[in-house]
Order: C-alpha cells, then structure tokens, then sequence
C-alpha cells in the first residue's frame, strides 16, 4: 500500500481502516482524527501519550496508512502546512464572515485574547529556565538578538531596552541581506526568537551560534520548537489568537523581564 499522497488521502485512508482497528489502533485512529494539527509539530511519544498507547503501536499505525513510520507521516504534514497560518486576506474575510463588527468590538476582543496570554504565561512560565537565562545573559559579553517576521518587534524591542540599560547588544535583522554572524565571539550569548511557522534565517542563526559556542536563549511558543535543539535554554510563550491573528502581549511582557532582570543582574 503506498502511503497518502495529500491531507486529503489522508482522511480518506484513515476512515477507510479505522473500522477494522483493534483497540490500541481504534485509540491512535481517534487520537489523530482529533489532533490533526498536533502531527507536524509532535513526537512520536507525545501522540502516544494522547492516545494512551505505547509509542510501538503509534508506528504500527502509521505503517497501517501506508507509511514507512512516523517520519514520513509527520513530512507529509509539515509539508501541507509548512505556511502555519492563513494569509492576511484570508484572515480578514473570516473575520467579516464571523461577524466580529465594529473597530472598538474587535479592539475589545484582541484586548481579551491579550489578557487570557497574559494569564497563561503567568501560570505556565518555567521560572527556572528565566532564572538560567537571566544568568547566561548577565555574562555574556555582547547578547546577539535575532527575530524576524512576528518576532522581529519583540527583537528589535529587546534590543533597545538593553542599549538603554547600557547591555551590549547587537541586533541581527537581516537588512540588506547582510549576514553578521561572524560578529558572533566566545564568551557572548545569542536570544532566538521564532515562532510557527518558524523562520529558517533565525534557526540558521541560532544553530551558527550554539555551533559556535555560545549558549542560546530560545523564545518560541512550544518545547517541541526546531529552535529548541540549538537553543541551551527554552523559554515558551502562550499567546491566544482572535480571528487568526496572534498578538505579542506575553511575548513581550516576558522579553522585558527578561531585559530588565538581565540589566540588574549585571549591576
């Protein structure tokens, strides 16, 4: 059987076998119908985990499909949604179909979606991955800060608050094509900061750096982030979404703590 060329053979194919499924199979049949977004970004244990089964039946499922493993499943995932996000326009007509209304409406709506981000970083931050970071940071001797596309705000707004404290820090923003790296030294630190769909220039980066030598602070929005294999400390932030479009409130709120404690810390 060759496996699902497409998402949509996909479903056609898992309909077609889950009937015939013993248990442990019928549970990652279920798991997966229920979790499709989860593939592309999860791990062969934490699908299990979902599914109450061991990881050696997650793979005996994937091959069911047709799949050499779980590897190639993911791909053709990761492949579909490699984008992560609708476009603008498409973000907008869902809007207007919803009915979200008028300006002060949606400013109140994206005004809760930053509350309940807010919340969440409050009652799921790691306090002590911010505490090592906070350390690694106040010894660096330059901090270098990339970011792009969403992040790049929360970069570029990092940066000015460690120039203000007087923090040596050199932010990475990719103008004009121009590839600082080599600015990179042993004895300085690198913040990476990305988010799905993640931005392969920062990775890049964030792999050069720890290449290098240099530990890296990792801000991205879960432990199963690719930054998270080149990062030494990964700090997650939650941010909820209204209508597709994300805000930054808890991104930033924890970029300026962060900012702010490496400053004190270093006197």
């Amino acid at each position: 059987m060759t496996a699902p060329a497409s998402i949509d053979e996909f479903r056609l194919r898992l309909a077609e076998v889950t009937d015939g499924l013993p248990k442990r199979l019928r549970q990652c049949a279920d798991h997966i119908a229920a979790n499709t977004d989860r593939i592309a970004v999860s791990t062969v244990a934490e699908l299990a985990a979902g599914a109450d089964v061991p990881p050696s039946a997650l793979m005996r499922f994937c091959q069911i499909l047709g799949f050499t493993g779980f590897s190639e499943m993911q791909r053709l995932f990761r492949e579909a949604y490699s984008p992560g996000w609708p476009d603008y326009a498409t973000r907008l007509k869902n809007l207007k179909e919803s009915g979200a209304g008028s300006p002060a409406a949606l400013l109140a709506e994206f005004v809760d979606a930053g509350r309940l981000s807010l919340e969440q970083l409050a009652k799921s931050v790691d306090e002590a991955a911010l505490a090592q970071a906070v350390a690694q940071l106040a010894q660096a001797g330059t901090v270098h800060v990339v970011g792009l596309r969403r992040a790049y705000p929360v970069a570029s707004y990092l940066s000015y608050v460690f120039e203000k404290m007087q923090v040596p820090a050199m932010l990475h923003d990719g103008a004009g094509k121009l590839d600082h790296r080599h600015a990179m030294r042993l004895g300085d630190a690198c913040i990476a900061i990305t988010f799905a769909p993640y931005s392969d220039e920062t990775l890049a980066l964030a792999q050069d750096a720890a290449a290098r030598g240099l530990p890296v602070i990792g801000i991205t929005d879960r432990l199963t982030s690719p930054l998270a294999r080149h990062a030494a400390t990964v700090l997650t932030v939650p941010e909820v979404d209204f209508g597709a479009f994300r805000s930054l409130s808890a991104t930033l709120a924890l970029s300026i703590a962060l900012a702010v404690a490496v400053g004190t810390a270093r006197g």
